[in-house]
């Protein structure tokens, strides 16, 4: 068996499984008799550890292995069965995504969640979006926001992780999120002072936060490294999504979607609104997409600080003082 890893400190976040772990969890999915001719590690996630696997006479396929449990933050727990639970609710877009062919949670083999994967055709987005001129990027932020659209469009009954806790009100899932954000970065050793601040407004603000009563679900991380595009089409074209870890079910404009479209606008970013419509003007939900920002700049800092990028953890204290500030008044 061939097998490729990437090599990283003994202290980093991911960690690779061993070839003798790949084959046993192979042979646990797929039959005593499995033989492994290969298995590449892939870098361009940032979570869980993710392979391609390759089975004399088969099929190559995917094989994502999630950190222990013990590893993952509050914000960040059972993200892996999260995601298997998310399936039948991603029925919009089920042609676009990957077909789970087996799963195995029970930390038999390894102390480990895993699953396997098919292999996606096409592209990594932000390999393949570089080779068109940037006129044709319109076309791409146009199908991301018909596919955020279609999402959106889900309805469900609690608010909160697919896969749970859920909570009866949207203002009850977005507080604890922020607690449960406090935490983590207490226990990372980072000021949490500033999320716990905004905790206590959205406390103030749950009126505002309620408005919001129907829960709809929410990708949570599409944006262009999550997604495959079709290899030599004409214009950028998005053959599939990947990574459907983070969802969850809540108010459309807290996903990580619209806080990315909405960065750098009077760029081709703007076309994503042409397809998914218009965002709501009310003043309720300016001050949400305060919350919203919040957790996102709060969420950027926990990963930051995962991925051991300490430079880059300052800067989200500076924009979450302006978040406060706009809260405050």
């Amino acid at each position: 068996m061939e097998f490729r890893q990437i090599e990283r400190s003994v202290d980093a976040f991911q960690q690779s499984v061993t070839s003798g772990q790949i084959e046993a969890m192979c042979r646990r999915a797929f039959g005593s008799n499995t033989c492994v001719t290969s298995a590449v590690e892939l870098g361009n996630g940032m979570y869980n550890n993710t392979y391609r696997v390759d089975i004399e006479g088969d099929r190559p396929v995917i094989l994502r292995v999630a950190p222990e449990s013990a590893r993952q933050f509050r914000i960040e727990q059972g993200l892996m069965r999260n995601e298997h639970a998310s399936v039948p609710f991603l029925a919009p877009i089920a042609p676009m995504i990957p077909r789970t062919l087996a799963a195995d949670f029970t930390h038999e083999v390894i102390g480990r969640d895993y699953l396997f994967q098919t292999v996606l055709d096409g592209v990594p987005g932000p390999e393949a979006i570089g080779q068109y001129p940037r006129p044709q990027w319109r076309s791409f932020f146009r199908q991301m926001g018909e596919i955020a659209r279609s999402i959106h469009a889900v309805r469900g009954e609690r608010f909160g992780p697919v896969a749970g806790p859920w909570y009866d009100t949207w203002s009850e899932a977005v507080i604890a999120f922020f607690a449960d954000l406090a935490a983590d970065l207490d226990g990372a050793g980072l000021d949490s002072a500033d999320v716990r601040e905004v905790a206590a407004a959205a406390e103030r603000w749950r009126a505002v936060l309620d408005e919001v009563a129907e829960p709809r679900l929410l990708h949570g991380d599409l944006w262009t490294v999550n997604v495959m595009m079709a290899s030599g089409a004409a214009e950028p074209t998005i053959s599939g999504v990947f990574d459907n870890d983070r969802t969850s079910w809540g108010d459309p404009e807290s996903d990580w979607t619209i806080f990315m479209a909405a960065k750098n606008p009077g760029t081709e970013r703007d076309a994503f609104w042409e397809t998914y419509g218009p965002r709501p003007s009310t003043p309720g939900a300016a001050r949400r997409s305060l919350f919203y920002r919040a957790k996102h700049i709060g969420a950027i800092r926990l990963e930051r600080h995962r991925l051991g990028n300490a430079d880059a953890v300052p800067e989200t204290y500076e924009q979450m003082r302006n978040v406060l500030d706009q809260l405050r008044g």
